[in-house]
Parts: structure tokens; C-alpha cells; sequence
């Protein structure tokens, strides 16, 4: 399934966001999920850069999928950020990332949380459907074509 509406809602997807590093990029989207969740931003970014210490989520291509588990939380809950200029972000591969996917799960969504995941970087591994994200011209472009599944159905 290539849909990601049940995650990711049109306003939750930037464009052009200016960050100088990984920490400001963390906290930017942990900014827009505590909007969206009505939730702590601080609280999000700590969770987010605690996930992080563990091991980048930078996994290569220009990609990369932080995440974290929140209590509170009734839903997965994703931003999509296209940065105006890539950082380094330790990815495995040493790439700089400007295309940055963040995903919240509940705490207790361990199988959810992991499937999620999967989804996300499975789709975010096709390079054609990577340089679609890069030349999108707008949000609504990217959210399009993140819920292009959705979008074939109902027609």
C-alpha cells in the first residue's frame, strides 16, 4: 500500500524548511507533530533525539525516518519535510538528507509501530518515486503524492 493518508494529513507536509542541522530539523517537525497531536513539541524533539543517540535514522539516498513512541498518542501520526538545503545527518551511507519522513506511534504499537516503519521505508527506498518528492512544487504536490492510492480509489 503506497496511501499514507491514515498517517500523514496535508497540513503535516513542508516544503523548503531551512534547518542548519539535525537538532534544528528534529525540533521543527516535533514542533508541527505537537500541533497536530496537541502534544509537548520539547517532550516530542527529546523523544526524537533520544531515538536518535541510538543510532541514526539517516538510511541513506537523502533519507531519513526519525521516530518515536509517545504516550498519549491514539494514533500513527507522520510529517514529511523537504529541506531547502541537505544536512548531514550521520546516515549510513554518509549522504546528506533532505528529505526527512517523522513518524509518532503509541507507546504500546510495538507490531504498528515496526509495520509502519517498513512501509514507510520501503517507499522512500524507490528512487523514482524520490525524485517525484525532490521536483514536487508544492505541499499539495508532495501530499499527492504520498496519497496517490487514496486518490485512485476514489475515482
Amino acid at each position: 500500500m503506497n496511501d499514507f493518508s491514515d498517517m500523514l494529513r496535508p497540513d503535516a507536509v513542508l516544503t523548503g524548511m531551512v534547518a542548519a542541522n539535525k537538532k534544528a530539523v528534529l525540533h521543527h517537525v516535533a514542533t508541527l507533530a505537537a500541533d497536530i497531536v496537541e502534544g509537548d513539541a520539547k517532550s516530542i524533539a527529546d523523544r526524537l533525539i533520544a531515538r536518535e543517540k541510538l543510532g541514526s535514522t539517516g538510511f541513506g539516498g537523502g533519507v531519513a525516518i526519525p521516530h518515536a513512541k509517545l504516550d498519549g498518542l491514539t494514533q500513527i501520526t507522520a510529517v514529511f519535510a523537504r529541506l531547502a538545503q541537505a544536512i548531514d545527518f550521520q546516515a549510513v551511507d554518509d549522504l546528506p538528507v533532505d528529505l526527512v519522513f517523522m513518524l509518532l506511534s503509541p507507546t504500546d504499537a510495538g507490531a504498528v509501530h515496526l509495520k509502519a516503519l517498513a512501509r514507510i521505508s520501503r517507499r522512500l527506498r524507490d528512487k523514482l518515486f524520490l525524485d517525484k518528492l525532490r521536483g514536487a512544487g508544492s505541499t499539495d504536490a508532495l501530499y499527492a503524492l504520498f496519497t496517490a492510492d487514496a486518490v485512485r480509489d476514489a475515482a
